[in-house]
């Protein structure tokens, strides 16, 4: 008798928090139905059509990242073909760079100028100047021409500013150290000077 009761009791207790909405909620009750993942199954389970759009789409991104590398290899190994003597190419510049100060310097040399070979030596120093330079050309590397042009940053360095009426102002009207190309790349800057106008006085 005392068992039924309690069982009546008890589904009273259910029934009334069925209806009764401002009741609150167990917290450890949610907890455990968000921790089922038996109530959530139907909702989130995936198709074969899911998976395999999934599978795609990883495989894809897969075959992606292998092409970049790819190209990234191929780039390095060209630069690397074509521009592998840079650093050799930039420092074979200050042959020519003492070959030129040589010539200035003898034709300057007043001792030397009373020679009867003066000219001898000079033109065997130019047929050396010459043979290196002709080596620089069958490896695409060239000078800069640069007097008489519009002051480029990306091909020249200012190094002084010289007034000049007889020129509009930013263009290269002395060269201070020759520049070099190699291929499309800057091997090194002209070193000039740029022409600007005449300041009047008060």
């Amino acid at each position: 008798m005392i068992m039924s009761e309690q069982k009546k009791i008890d589904e009273n207790e259910v029934v009334e928090k069925e209806n009764n909405p401002d009741e609150k909620i167990d917290e450890n009750e949610v907890v455990e139905k968000e921790n089922n993942p038996k109530e959530t199954m139907d909702t989130q389970q995936e198709t074969p059509e899911d998976k395999l759009k999934v599978a795609q789409e990883k495989i894809l991104r897969l075959m992606a990242e292998i092409e970049n590398q790819r190209r990234r290899f191929e780039k390095e190994k060209s630069d690397a073909y074509e521009y592998g003597s840079f650093n050799f190419a930039l420092e074979s510049l200050s042959l020519i760079d003492n070959i030129d100060r040589a010539i200035i310097s003898l034709k300057n040399d007043e001792s030397v100028k009373n020679n009867e070979n003066f000219s001898k030596i000079i033109d065997n120093v130019e047929i050396v100047k010459k043979d290196i330079v002709s080596i620089f050309k069958k490896n695409q590397i060239q000078s800069i021409e640069c007097i008489n042009k519009k002051f480029d940053p990306n091909f020249h360095q200012a190094m002084l500013e010289v007034e000049d009426n007889t020129k509009e102002a930013g263009i290269v009207i002395q060269e201070v150290q020759k520049g070099y190309m190699m291929k499309d790349r800057l091997l090194r800057p002209s070193l000039v000077g740029v022409s600007k106008k005449v300041q009047k006085k008060d």
